[in-house]
């Protein structure tokens, strides 16, 4: 089911792949495969993914294509919102573990309507139905300090970024995020896909 292969790319060149992949997507010269009974047969054998993107579920953001990737190159846990639940905080050790990929992205993007509906419950106090609530709840606590003096626009572009950074800051906080950072083995960054665009803006 797993490997525990050594990835053949450092964090840096994960990184460093990725962005190639969005800039290709981008010019409208992306090389996303097509099926090749070579390649699933290889993949039988395994899985060796180079870079594990947590990003939202929304059907407008697909990480393999905005990032130009293969089969096998990323795994991709979706969910929207981009939130950390315990069934996705299982699925992030797993991949730092067991396949032990280098790079962590946390992937949000422009005009998130599970940001939004966080937004909405921030400022008019707006109640969703249960399980979708349970997506709110978990956006929430990473809006506390989102200025509520900006323009509607500018306060959702504020908002997808904070939540994209609550989200790092609660994979950090796990005890297999503060192992991995301290022995070296995680490096973890956020972004923004711009739907707009199709480019990918990774935060400072």
């Amino acid at each position: 089911m797993s490997s525990n292969a050594e990835p053949m790319l450092s964090a840096d060149e994960a990184l460093l792949r990725l962005k190639a992949g969005n800039q290709r997507f981008v010019a409208g010269t992306a090389r996303f495969p097509t099926m090749q009974k070579e390649i699933l047969a290889d993949l039988v054998k395994g899985q060796h993914p180079y870079a594990t993107i947590l990003s939202c579920s929304d059907s407008r953001v697909p990480p393999e294509l905005i990032f130009d990737a293969g089969f096998g190159e990323l795994f991709i846990v979706r969910v929207a919102g981009n939130v950390v639940s315990p069934e996705v905080a299982g699925s992030l050790q797993y991949a730092g573990r067991h396949l032990k990929t280098p790079l962590f992205v946390v992937l949000g993007h422009t005009n998130c309507g599970a940001v939004a509906a966080a937004v909405e419950a921030r400022l008019q106090g707006a109640r969703q139905p249960s399980r979708i609530q349970l997506l709110v709840d978990c956006i929430l606590p990473g809006l506390i300090d989102l200025d509520l003096k900006l323009t509607p626009e500018a306060m959702l572009a504020r908002a997808v970024e904070d939540n994209v950074s609550w989200s790092m800051r609660q994979i950090l906080e796990t005890p297999e995020g503060r192992q991995r950072q301290a022995e070296g083995l995680l490096k973890l960054v956020g972004a923004v896909y711009e739907i707009e665009t199709g480019r990918v803006r990774f935060l400072p």
